[in-house]
C-alpha cells in the first residue's frame, strides 16, 4: 500500500523525469545499431525502420542520425504522395530535399545529421535503385512534436534579398529638407504621456467620489 510520503515521492519523481524530457533536444540514431542499409544480396533493409520510429518521440529541434553508406540515399519529404511513390522526380522543391555525405564512390561509410524543423507528419525514405530500396523497407514516417520549438541555431530568419550596389556613374538623388517625424515642442505626445493623463483624470474623478 502506497504511504502519503511514498505516493510524494513517486509523484516528486514523475514530474522531475517530465521536465527533464522537456528541457532537452535529442539525436535520434535511425534503425538503432542497424543504422540505415539496405542489403542487396538479400534485397532486404537491415531492420525495420516503421518499427524503430514507432518506438521514438520527436520533437523540433532533434536530429535524425543515419549511419549509411553511399549505396543508400537520405530523402524527406512533408508530401505523402512523394513518400508513397517512393520517388522525387515530380517533388516540390519546397517540400522534399534529398542529403548526401558528400561521398561519390559506392559502398563508402557516411553519417548524415538531418534537423527536424516543422512539426507534423515528416516522411523519410531512400530512393537508390530505382525505387527499390523504399519499396523493400527504407522508408518510415514520424510524427513531430513542438517540445521546446526551435533552438536558435535552427531558427535563423533568411537573410535579405541580395541587391546589386549602383555603379560609380549612378546619380545620387539630394537629401530632402525636413523628415516625418514632428519636432521637438509641437504638441505632440507619446504613448508615455497618454497613459499619464488617462491616470491623472481617473484619479481625479476617484477623489471627487469620496
Amino acid at each position: 500500500m502506497f504511504t502519503p510520503a511514498l505516493l510524494n515521492l513517486t509523484v516528486i519523481m514523475l514530474l522531475i523525469t517530465v521536465a527533464a524530457s522537456a528541457t532537452t533536444y535529442n539525436n535520434h540514431t535511425v534503425g538503432g545499431g542497424s543504422g540505415w542499409i539496405f542489403n542487396s544480396s538479400t534485397n532486404t533493409s537491415a531492420t525495420n525502420y516503421t518499427a524503430w520510429a514507432a518506438s521514438q518521440t520527436f520533437n523540433l529541434g532533434d536530429y535524425l542520425i543515419f549511419n549509411t553508406n553511399s549505396n543508400e540515399t537520405v530523402i524527406q519529404t512533408y508530401n505523402v504522395t512523394t513518400f508513397d511513390n517512393c520517388t522525387m522526380d515530380d517533388s516540390s522543391d519546397n517540400d522534399t530535399f534529398q542529403y548526401d555525405g558528400g561521398e561519390t564512390e559506392f559502398n563508402q561509410p557516411s553519417t548524415i545529421a538531418v534537423p527536424l524543423t516543422i512539426v507534423g507528419a515528416n516522411y523519410f525514405f531512400s530512393d537508390a535503385d530505382d525505387g527499390t530500396q523504399c519499396l523493400q523497407g527504407m522508408a518510415f514516417e514520424i510524427q513531430v512534436n513542438h517540445g521546446l520549438g526551435l533552438p536558435p541555431s535552427l531558427n535563423q530568419p533568411p537573410p535579405p534579398p541580395y541587391i546589386e550596389p549602383p555603379g560609380p556613374d549612378s546619380v545620387q538623388s539630394p537629401p530632402i529638407a525636413g523628415g516625418s517625424q514632428p519636432p521637438p515642442g509641437n504638441g505632440a505626445m507619446g504613448s508615455g504621456a497618454s497613459l499619464q493623463m488617462v491616470m491623472c483624470v481617473f484619479l481625479v474623478v476617484v477623489l471627487a467620489l469620496l
